[in-house]
Parts: C-alpha cells; structure tokens; sequence
C-alpha cells in the first residue's frame, strides 16, 4: 500500500518522542518538544485535551493534579483560565495551535484523550494546514472516527483495539481484507500477551501497515523491536534512541538539524 502522508513519507525506522520524551525533558511541554528537535527527531507523540470553551491543549492527564499539584480538571476551565497555570518546574500547557506554528516541520501523533476534543484539535489542524504531518488514534474508537469525519481521507490514523486485534489475528492466518488504516501503534505486550510478534510483523508487511511500538525506554527492548523490523519506536528517552540508532547506521535525523 503507497503512503500519501507526509507522516510516513521518512526512511525507516522513525524515531518517536513520547510526550516530547518525559524522561529526558518536562513532559508534553515546548521545552520537551524543542528538546526532540535539537536532538534531530522528526517526529514526536503527544496527548490532546479540549477546555470548557473549546481550546485543544496539550495534557495527558484529565485533571491538573499530578503534573500541576492542582486538582481541577481541564474540561472545567476555560483557555483563559488554563494559560495562568504552570507546572511543578514552571511551564505553561501548550495549545495544539501553538505547536504546529513553533514547529512546523515536526510530525506529530495526537492521542485524543477525552471526547469533545476532536473538534478543536480537528480545527486547529486544518488552520495550520498541518493535516499531511499528523497522525491521530485513541483508545475509543469513536474518538477517532469523530476526527476522520472531520479532516477527511488524507488524515493518517491508527485504529482502537478492534482494528490491531484483526491485524494480529492476520498474523494466525484468519483473513484480512486490506485495512483503510496505513499505521498501528501499539504496545509490545498488552495485558500479559505479546503483541509485536515476528507473525504480526509479517501480517503488517504483508497488508502495507506500518508498525509503531510505544513506549519503549531500554536498550534491549529497542534493539530487539528494531531486528524485528518495526516502523518506529516511541520513547520516554530520545537521546537513549537516537544513540543506539546511531551505533546502528540507522539514525535518520531532521536535515536542518542533523
């Protein structure tokens, strides 16, 4: 299957910074992201929340508490009120507008987080012209068909668990018809079973769908996904990535910063 996303149109494998690398930098912050382009990624992983009027902002988390010490939840607080909060080590929560301008020639997963989010993030995109250099999933489903219904058939999306589970049942030999999704991006094991298998890996090969693990932070476990052949690794640690890639010959850096 051809790849018209500028998202996948990069050389394997990709190197992913999840939430910006929030084991190297604050997480889901400009500093973590700055922190991934210095360091030479093209890509990044980030979590997308909507306030009570509609502004799609940066967060994991549905309340404040643990990366703010402050209990309230994001869907209560209008932007105004949300842009006078800071964290723990002083930064502010980004808006999704804001990242796609500050960095406009990063490619950037959105995982939607709650449901009233797929409007403004779907708004946001469209108005930085950003939809060829992202891609989005959710754990619901409906999440996800919510954005695609918005921003159309050239938007890069991976599917919930029905979608991953049919791929993975692919890798038994029950069969597929060709997926409407280009990209899956999974766990190595979810609940105690294995998920990226040399099986599942042929599956995806075989039905043109690029394999995207998260999170991945120690050095075994990368090597051994990358001699699997995967599409991309998402980690908490970029440095740790990009270095191993780079004793690897495989590191594909940013040009404008390699």
């Amino acid at each position: 299957m051809s790849a018209p996303h500028r998202f996948l149109a990069h050389p394997r494998p990709l190197a992913v910074a999840h939430r910006g690398g929030s084991l190297e930098a604050e997480e889901n912050t400009m500093a973590a992201f700055q922190h991934a382009a210095d360091l030479g990624y093209t890509h990044i992983e980030t979590d997308v929340h909507a306030t009570r009027d509609g502004v799609a902002v940066i967060h994991h988390d549905a309340t404040l508490a643990r990366m703010m010490g402050d209990p309230r939840a994001i869907a209560d607080l209008d932007w105004a009120e949300l842009a006078l909060v800071r964290s723990l080590h002083g930064a502010a929560i980004p808006r999704v507008d804001a990242l796609l301008a500050a960095f406009p020639d990063l490619n950037i997963t959105f995982e939607l987080k709650c449901d009233r989010v797929a409007a403004p993030l779907a708004d946001a995109i469209t108005r930085a012209g950003a939809v060829g250099r992202v891609c989005v999933g959710s754990f619901s489903a409906a999440r996800t068909a919510a954005i695609r219904g918005l921003l159309g058939p050239d938007l890069c999306w991976s599917p919930a668990h029905a979608g991953v589970g049919a791929l993975w049942l692919a890798g038994f030999g029950l069969p597929l018809p060709r997926p409407d999704f280009t990209v899956v991006q999974v766990p190595p094991v979810f609940r105690g079973i294995p998920v990226v298998t040399r099986r599942f890996m042929a599956a995806a090969t075989r039905l043109g769908v690029d394999v995207q693990v998260w999170t991945v932070n120690e050095p075994d476990q990368m090597v051994h996904l990358l001699d699997l052949g995967v599409g991309a690794i998402m980690t908490d640690r970029p440095r740790v990535l990009r270095d191993l890639l780079q004793a690897r010959g495989q590191w594909q850096p940013d040009p404008s910063r390699a």
